[in-house]
């Protein structure tokens, strides 16, 4: 299993198993075929790394509520200048969190890995974009929704695919919230 992250004086240093690797790497490619509007696809991208048929997943497109939970309003209560300031701002944002996913792929391929601030950064941003995406796909809006996925620790008690997204689920948020504890004491040991 993964090692959780630490802070050292080389860097902020992880690794990752093989397949650990692997799996983050395909959610990551997964999300950035989310946010392409030009190649938005006719399935659920996480569809595929579970193995599912187009038959019974959702469409991912720029209406998806997962897309929205990535790409947020950034103005609330006027629906108008809403679309207006959406119009302006969300390409930039897409290739913004389009590049950290990309990036961030790229530096899952060496194990361990040695993150400097502007690395860890990046892979904590994709992580979270991951999790809320994997967050949608489960219908978690709460932390009790949130609580009852983390019942869900074993693989052999997987029979479904929404136990299988869970245990990703749970797997990608130990993940961040190893490398944002790492990332706080990095910070504190800098002052």
């Amino acid at each position: 299993m993964a090692k959780s992250f630490k802070s050292t004086r080389r860097g902020i240093t992880g690794a990752l198993e093989p397949g650990e690797a692997r799996l983050l790497r395909a959610l990551l490619d997964d999300v950035v075929a989310m946010l392409e509007p030009e190649t938005a696809a006719s399935e659920d991208p996480l569809a595929a790394l579970v193995g599912m048929s187009g038959a019974d997943t959702e469409v991912s497109a720029p209406g998806d509520s997962a897309v929205r939970r990535l790409l947020p309003d950034a103005v609330r209560g006027d629906d108008d200048e809403a679309l207006a300031f959406r119009r302006l701002t969300e390409r930039s944002l897409r290739e913004q969190k389009m590049g950290a996913l990309r990036a961030s792929a790229l530096l899952l391929e060496t194990s361990p890995m040695t993150l400097n601030d502007e690395q860890a950064r990046l892979l904590a941003q994709a992580l979270n974009d991951v999790r809320l995406v994997l967050a949608d796909r489960l219908s978690i809006e709460s932390e009790a929704d949130a609580e009852r996925l983390h019942e869900i620790a074993d693989s052999k008690d997987v029979d479904e695919v929404e136990s299988y997204l869970a245990l990703v689920y749970n797997f990608v948020t130990w993940l961040q919230e190893s490398l944002v504890q790492a990332m706080l004491k990095a910070a504190r040991l800098e002052r």
